[in-house]
């Protein structure tokens, strides 16, 4: 799904380069996506993050699984080839984001490691340099997301009513190495969020404002 199919395309590049847009601008980009089952609490911390850097001056933008559902890729199912195509979207979004210099957070499940990895490594290959891919997994155990239930989705999921439901009939694949875990069953948003936070200025991606 993702092949190159246009023709008599090339390449142009710009009369600006990334350092000096980001020197100009006074700002730095990258990627924050945070993974994990839903209702583990992925949305509910990136929004709280979004505010947090926005009240710091810190240009970002959240973009959530339901949400571009609604545009972008609204012509994808929840088959594991749109479910693939929806994150390499994404991902190639974020990383326009972050090359502008705009401090992307994305919330989706994306429960496969190699769709989640191809994102990382699209971030690798940018160029002139690499963009920084900060994967936050929301560890959350499955019985906690079930009481939560925040949509109602477990239930339609159990009860047969949604087929290859993350976490009942389709797997979640935890990601081995990720840059931080947030286990949202032990700590609160505010004590979630604050970790976000001192990730990213220990990466000197932001100042971090007490």
């Amino acid at each position: 799904m993702s092949e190159i199919k246009s023709t008599n395309i090339h390449w142009h590049e710009g009369d600006i380069g990334r350092d000096e847009r980001w020197k100009a601008l006074g700002c730095r980009g990258c990627t924050v996506w945070f993974t994990g089952l839903s209702g583990s609490g992925k949305s509910t911390i990136a929004s709280a993050v979004e505010q947090a850097l926005v009240n710091q001056k810190v240009n970002c933008y959240r973009l959530d699984g339901d949400n571009v559902r609604f545009g972008l890729n609204k012509n994808l199912g929840f088959s594991a080839d749109d479910r693939a195509e929806n994150i390499r979207r994404i991902g190639e979004v974020a990383k326009l984001f972050a090359d502008a210099g705009v401090l992307a957070l994305t919330s989706f499940i994306s429960p496969y490691r190699k769709d989640r990895d191809l994102v990382r490594q699209i971030h690798g290959e940018a160029k002139p340099s690499a963009i920084d891919f900060i994967e936050v997994y929301v560890d959350t155990p499955l019985e906690v997301c079930e009481q939560r239930d925040p949509k109602g989705l477990y239930k339609k999921a159990r009860a047969g009513q949604i087929k290859g439901f993350t976490g009942i009939d389709d797997p979640y694949e935890a990601p081995d190495k990720p840059e931080l875990v947030l286990k949202t069953d032990q700590l609160s948003v505010e004590q979630s969020v604050r970790q976000v936070l001192e990730m990213l200025a220990g990466r000197k991606l932001i100042e971090l404002k007490k």
